[in-house]
């Protein structure tokens, strides 16, 4: 396979190109829905190809190929080269790449149990059971799935990099809704997405869904005779889930920096970020540390390298509630006079690698979960996300969640139904007083991030733990 993506480069620079680089990409798939004790979807994938990126004066082309012949590689490449000349017509600002080391190596996520090894069987089973279970308090509606991606890469570039990754992840979800006079209500277990890592089946073990299944049904009925969260301004306690999205929608793609350069604008806009400002921007309190760390073993944004050949690397985002980085590829982080971060991926072989989170997440603090309960006079605990709405410079926010429970003198109360938060990011950030400890920390991952035109899903993590928010707005409709 690396001898394709030589010659998918070799062409490339035989057309003109003054770097090429080229992915082979092969990705086998398979994923189930079970829907009230009956299967009701299974779907089996495999698809392979060759993309390949020429650069040419300030412009890139490229062009992908699914078949894999050493000359289906090199027209690609040299179709690649042929696009890039076309947009060099309409010549941009100088274009160069931050320096990455050309390495040969290869890497492999860890993984203790293939998850396409095991029988259909089995995994039949185990949706069809839970979602039984999840019926057992009266709810009406218990959705299960997994998901299962087996993904093999082969990199070459004009630089010298030969690089091979297998990249084996799964996860998977379940719901239960209960219907009531005029009221739905929903739960889910461990998130409205689930939960997905690089990792083997021993991830769907970790779950437990059998275990977790009859209390995600009653919580979904108790919820429809709920009190409804009330609409006030409060302390607000989120649980890490809630968090992980929070981070995701308000941090992760607001420093993208393709965004924050205009280059992107699908799917929710640029960013109210102003690069002449990183170092010295306030983002939040003092509690606040994020890092991008595509290092961490099994959780769903790690890898061995990018897609740009760039080693995988942690980086910090924000330092004691300062911006102080960004996710970046080689050409943003040169115009931008920064390392290349490491953060460039493509969600198959016939799309063109771009800015995408890793793990993307808050390190911990010096508080727990019971200790912010615990320090609250009067405030609400909220967790596991139902909605979210943010504007297209991901500065202002609406989030919803499922479920709630109000916080008096110190202790969890009564449970409420439908509640949301809104508020405007630096100023929300900056509110937080209270962040989880080490053993509240919780690697989310998300398989389902959208961006870019055509539409990529990537794959994305977030660590994440409890937070306390001061005097934030509840209860809004909308």
């Amino acid at each position: 396979m690396i001898d394709y993506a030589v010659a998918g480069v070799e062409g490339a620079l035989a057309a003109g190109a003054r770097y090429a680089d080229a992915r082979i990409m092969e990705v086998r798939s398979e994923a189930m829905v079970a829907q009230n004790g009956e299967v009701r979807a299974l779907r089996q994938r495999e698809r392979a190809g060759v993309g390949v990126r020429a650069l040419i004066g300030s412009s890139w082309g490229f062009f992908a190929a699914g078949e894999l012949t050493d000359a289906s590689a090199r027209r690609a490449g040299e179709l690649a080269a042929e696009t890039a000349r076309a947009s060099a017509r309409v010549p941009g600002p100088p274009l160069e790449l931050a320096a990455v080391p050309a390495v040969t190596d290869h890497w492999e996520s860890p993984c203790e149990e293939d998850p396409l090894s095991v029988s259909l069987a089995e995994k039949t089973d185990l949706l069809v059971g839970v979602t039984r279970s999840g019926l057992s308090a009266g709810a009406q509606l218990a959705v299960a799935d997994y998901q299962i991606w087996d993904t093999r890469k082969w990199f070459a570039s004009s630089e010298g990099a030969r690089i091979s990754q297998r990249i084996r992840e799964c996860g998977g979800e379940l719901s239960v809704t209960a219907v009531g006079d005029g009221e739905t209500q929903r739960r889910s277990y461990p998130g409205i997405r689930g939960q997905y890592a690089t990792s083997g089946w021993e991830m769907m073990r970790r779950l437990d869904f059998p275990g977790n299944a009859e209390q995600v049904g009653e919580e979904a009925v108790a919820l429809l005779s709920a009190l409804p969260c009330p609409s006030t301004t409060t302390d607000l306690v989120l649980g890490s889930e809630q968090m992980a999205l929070q981070i995701h929608e308000s941090v992760g793609h607001a420093t993208e920096l393709d965004r924050i350069l205009g280059w992107e604008a699908a799917f929710a806009g640029t960013s109210w970020l102003d690069l002449g400002r990183l170092g010295s921007l306030r983002f939040g309190s003092e509690l606040m540390n994020v890092t991008a760390d595509a290092t961490i073993p099994g959780a769903l944004g790690s890898f061995g390298y990018d897609d740009e050949g760039t080693p995988a690397r942690r980086v910090d985002i924000v330092r004691d509630g300062i911006w102080v980085g960004v996710l970046s590829g080689r050409d943003s982080a040169a115009l931008a006079g920064i390392p290349a971060g490491g953060m460039v991926r493509a969600d198959g072989h016939d799309r063109i690698p771009m800015v995408r989170m890793t793990n993307v997440g808050l390190v911990p603090g010096p508080h727990s979960l019971e200790e912010m309960i615990a320090e609250t006079g009067e405030g609400i605990y909220m967790d596991t996300n139902r909605s979210w709405s943010i504007d297209d410079r991901r500065l202002n926010f609406q989030f919803g969640c499922e479920i709630a429970w109000e916080i008096r003198d110190g202790r969890r109360g009564r449970m409420l139904r439908n509640p949301t938060y809104t508020g405007i990011s630096p100023k929300f950030w900056g509110s937080m007083d209270m962040v989880g400890g080490a053993s509240e920390l919780t690697n989310w991952g998300t398989p389902n991030c959208g961006k870019g035109q055509p539409s990529q899903v990537g794959h994305t993590g977030h660590p994440a733990v409890p937070c306390r928010f001061r005097g934030v707005r509840v209860g809004v409709r909308g």
